[in-house]
C-alpha cells in the first residue's frame, strides 16, 4: 500500500511548471554547501526553484538529496564544486528504505543515473566527484561562469 502511495506522491511533486520570463532577470539562487536531508521535501523545494525560474547555481558541496537539484533546467554547477551520492537511509541509521531510491533516481540522467541504479543508491559510502568529473559523466550539465572570485 505504501509503494503506491509514494509513487503518486512522487510523481505529482515532481511535474514540471511553467518558468516566469521575468524572473529570469532576477538574481541568482546560491545553493551552496548542503548536505542534503528529506528527499520528499527537497523535491518540494526542486519545484519551487524551477517555477522561480531563477538561475540556480550549485556551489562548494551538494551531497545527497542536493544532488536532484543538479538537473533543473535553470541550474548550473560552480566549476569547484564537489558532488556526492550515496544511499539514502533513515534519518540516525543505517536503515535504506524501500524506494527513494527509486524516487531519487528519476532526477538523474546519463552515467550518473546508471551507476545511481547500478550501486550508489544501495551504497553508504559517498560517492564524491569534481564538478568536471560530474559533467563527464552528464554532459548535460551547466558549469557556472561565476568569474574568478567566485569560483566555487
Amino acid at each position: 500500500m505504501l509503494k503506491p502511495v509514494l509513487i503518486a506522491l512522487s510523481l505529482l511533486l515532481s511535474l514540471p511548471t511553467a518558468t516566469p520570463v521575468a524572473a529570469q532577470t532576477q538574481r541568482p539562487i546560491d545553493i551552496s554547501n548542503d548536505s542534503g536531508g528529506n528527499v520528499l521535501e527537497t523535491i518540494q523545494r526542486r519545484n519551487e526553484l524551477q517555477r522561480s525560474g531563477r538561475l540556480v547555481r550549485i556551489r562548494g558541496y551538494c551531497r545527497s538529496a542536493c544532488t536532484i537539484y543538479l538537473t533543473l533546467p535553470n541550474a548550473c554547477l560552480g566549476p569547484k564544486a564537489r558532488v556526492g551520492f550515496h544511499a539514502p537511509r533513515i534519518p540516525g541509521t543505517k536503515i535504506i528504505p524501500p524506494m527513494v531510491g527509486d524516487i531519487m533516481g528519476q532526477f538523474y540522467r546519463g552515467e550518473i543515473r546508471r551507476r545511481w541504479y547500478a550501486s550508489w543508491q544501495y551504497s553508504l559510502d559517498m560517492h564524491v566527484m569534481s564538478a568536471a568529473e560530474y559533467r563527464r559523466l552528464d554532459p548535460q550539465i551547466k558549469i557556472c561562469n561565476l568569474g574568478a572570485r567566485q569560483g566555487s
